[in-house]
Parts: C-alpha cells; structure tokens; sequence
C-alpha cells in the first residue's frame, strides 16, 4: 500500500540523518550491551540481557518505521498559488474574534505550539481546497466553530 508521507525538505533530511545514526552507532552499542550482559553468564535473571534486548526491538522498529516513511516520503511543494489552501500552506483565520495562523503540513511534522497541524487532522482537513473569505465550519471537542480564512501565504 503507497502511503504517501509529506514532509519538509528539513524533516527529510532529519529523519535520514536519524537512521543513520541509528545504524551506526545506536544498533552497534545495544549490540554491545546485549554481548556484555551475555558473557556475565545466567541470562534469566539478567536485567541488563533483557533490557537491552528490549531496546533493540524497539530500535530496530523504529528502523522499519524511518524506512518505510522514506520509502514514502514526498517533499512539500510549496504552492505558489496562493489562491486555494493546499499542504505547505501557512492559513490566517479568524475565529471567535482571534485571529490565528496555521501551517498545513505531513503528520510527521504537527507541532501545535508552532501552528503545524496535519493535512490528515479534521482542521487542516477543513482548511484543505478553500479560499480567502471562505467560512470553514469545523466540528472539535468545543462543539462546530466557524472559522474565516483571511490570507494564504
């Protein structure tokens, strides 16, 4: 199945450099680690054997994770009409007398604090297609809110 994974060119390049490093140098040090617990000898009541072996599992998942997000990944184009909301768009809103600005980006880079929300998210879902001084009624845990894009950048 093609699960198509946005990214930025900066998360690319970050989560390449993680499985890199993951390869090199982490997966050979709880290697290590697994060999040392072994040599101390009984490995049933070994905590050390098992904890690393624990740690490799995880490791080696997230080795299958990295993979198959870069098997996948397309970097965000960043549109240049900025008529019509699409991933890579920075949205103002305004809602309840506030005005807001998020950015439309792969579920690989949500950053709420920052204003990254996910294409994938039920906002920037809502936002996804629309214009300037469309209303986008969206439904959240605080009920539907009616939000007003005001800009595209």
């Amino acid at each position: 199945m093609h699960n198509i994974q946005y990214l930025t060119e900066a998360s690319l390049k970050n989560l390449k450099a993680e499985l890199e490093t993951i390869r090199n140098k982490t997966i050979p040090d709880i290697a290590r680690r697994i060999d040392e617990a072994k040599q101390q000898g009984d490995l049933s009541e070994n905590a050390e054997y098992h904890q690393a072996r624990e740690d490799m599992s995880w490791i080696q998942g997230r080795v299958i994770e990295l993979e198959q997000l870069l098997q996948n990944a397309e970097i965000i184009q960043k549109n240049s009409n900025n008529d019509i909301v699409s991933i890579g768009s920075t949205v103002t809103v305004k809602f309840n007398g506030k005005t807001k600005d998020y950015t439309i980006v792969g579920p690989q880079e949500i950053d709420p604090l920052k204003g990254f929300i996910s294409n994938e998210s039920p906002l920037g879902q809502a936002f996804l297609k629309h214009q300037v001084k469309d209303k986008v009624e969206v439904v959240t845990p605080a009920g539907k809110q009616i939000y007003e894009i005001t800009a595209i950048k």
